[in-house]
């Protein structure tokens, strides 16, 4: 860490920015992360939208425009309130349920990333067309499947933005390449959700950049 130089995300065009977050190879799955100092992922309110700021919001767009895709859980998706995206959004669920923010999306921009034995396949597929609903696994979600199945359809810069069930889940499978994790300056207590809940996993991490701004740390994590 002693060698990682810490750099002013204000002194970095969005040029700049955008190649500093350039992926070591392809494909690569980043999974984007905010949390406050004392680990916790979400405010008082139980979402992200209440303890992020302008820096976090800076590279939150900037990995929006790289990305080829956008994975996120549903249960994520239903709590943010997530509206439909500028990229392709695969809703990760093994009830192939669809979230109703999503459901007047136009057709293609939605996929789904479920299991056969689903009970919500059938709707899943009238909602978002065959061609887009993928089965991954009779009972569990084959998360290595899923990005090799991303990258079938050329999206080989993927992001993922959680939630922390999904984030330890793909930390479990080896899907993930990198952490993109922002640590805002507050302490919130209680017992708030972390940025990985669930599986237990043990991962070795290697830092590759470190931004500051107005006390704002935000950083590349790689997978070793």
């Amino acid at each position: 860490m002693s060698d990682l130089e810490l750099q002013r995300l204000a002194d970095l065009s969005d040029d700049e920015l955008a190649a500093a977050y350039t992926p070591e190879r392809e494909p690569w799955l980043r999974v984007n992360f905010v949390s406050t100092v004392d680990g916790a992922a979400q405010g008082a309110d139980g979402v992200s939208k209440s303890i992020n700021n302008d820096a976090d919001k800076r590279v939150f767009d900037a990995l929006r425009r790289r990305a080829d895709c956008l994975v996120v859980g549903a249960g994520t998706l239903r709590e943010e309130g997530y509206d439909v995206p500028p990229i392709p959004l695969v809703v990760v669920s093994r009830s192939a349920d669809v979230p109703p923010t999503l459901a007047d999306a136009p057709r293609g921009r939605i996929l789904m990333a479920t299991v056969s034995s689903s009970d919500g396949l059938a709707a899943a597929r009238e909602a978002l067309g065959e061609e887009n609903v993928m089965e991954l696994g009779e009972d569990e979600i084959d998360l290595p499947a899923l990005k090799a199945a991303l990258v079938e359809r050329g999206w080989t810069e993927q992001l993922c933005e959680g939630g922390p069930s999904l984030f330890a889940d793909m930390l479990a499978a080896g899907v993930v390449d990198e952490l993109c994790w922002t640590i805002v300056p507050a302490l919130t207590g209680g017992d708030a959700v972390r940025i990985a809940t669930g599986a237990e996993v043990e991962v070795a991490l290697r830092p590759a950049l470190l931004l500051e701004q107005d006390g704002t740390l935000l950083g590349r994590w790689l997978v070793e």
